[in-house]
């Protein structure tokens, strides 16, 4: 018996360090990135140094005073916030009407979703360029957030689609047969249910759009309307060689907000997740 407990406790051990490795892989580009915006250029192209002593906050020092940076961050955060509500909003309801209305054309709907995902965004460039220049939008908050919510808004629905066929139909029934109304039956029952998931999502929306390149690169060409990756890209316009600790200084502040976003909403994911519908 106790062999075979000890024959379980060093494979449990074994799992866990081997489950180990592929997150150090993972962390340690975020790692190597953090370390490097502390360190001084001399050091960053001198020798490998994997702890940052005598760091230095010059690197973030020229990062807040490089000019556009807080139009850039106003600009990401506009684009990023209008661009989570509208895509959660519309694709909320598109997802509670195709999982729990049968109606014509549902199933063509669900496979236009798929072939629009799989249609890369610089094939639609040129139009969507053409398409916001005859609506006057280009280099405008309005016209990027519309860009965004159409190459997010399918994924969207699509993920939330799963949700709501995740909640069975039965707790709404049940609730009407009680006396609710089925307004009143989903508000109470089922939405605390796919909750969890609009936050879900949100956070894939969030960080999609807040590091998106590509479109932000065509759609806006004023320096004072770049939102903060195109900002980063432009860095070192002028300079001769690469200034690795301010591009590593200010990858480091793009990524925060993320990591704020996500801590601040994870709690809501995993008490959601783990919630049941009825209480025992």
């Amino acid at each position: 018996m106790k062999a075979t407990l000890a024959t379980r406790r060093r494979r449990r051990i074994g799992v866990n360090a081997l489950a180990l490795v592929p997150i150090a892989l993972s962390a340690f580009p975020v790692y190597w990135m953090i370390n490097t915006s502390f360190r001084r250029s001399i050091e960053i192209r001198s020798e490998v140094q994997f702890l940052p002593f005598g760091g230095t906050l010059d690197n973030y020092r020229r990062v807040f005073d490089q000019e556009f940076f807080w139009s850039s961050f106003a600009n990401s955060v506009k684009v990023t916030a209008f661009t989570v509500v509208l895509a959660l909003f519309s694709a909320f309801f598109a997802a509670l009407a195709v999982s729990r209305f049968r109606f014509r054309g549902r199933v063509a709907f669900l496979v236009m979703i798929l072939v629009v995902q799989m249609i890369p965004a610089e094939a639609l460039m040129i139009s969507l360029v053409k398409v916001l220049d005859g609506w006057d939008l280009r280099n405008s908050i309005v016209g990027l957030t519309i860009a965004y919510v159409a190459f997010v808004l399918p994924f969207t629905v699509w993920t939330l689609r799963g949700f709501v066929d995740g909640v069975p139909r039965e707790l709404e029934e049940a609730a009407m047969v009680d006396g609710s109304s089925r307004l009143r039956a989903f508000l109470t029952i089922t939405f605390p249910l796919i909750a969890p998931g609009l936050v879900a999502t949100a956070i894939f929306g969030f960080i999609q759009a807040w590091n998106e390149y590509t479109l932000a690169l065509v759609i806006m060409d004023r320096p004072s309307m770049e939102t903060l990756p195109l900002w980063l890209q432009g860095f070192n316009k002028g300079a001769r060689g690469t200034d690795w600790g301010g591009v590593m200084a200010g990858s480091t502040v793009i990524t925060l907000p993320v990591i704020a976003f996500f801590m601040l909403v994870q709690r809501r994911v995993v008490s959601g997740l783990t919630a049941g519908a009825v209480k025992g």
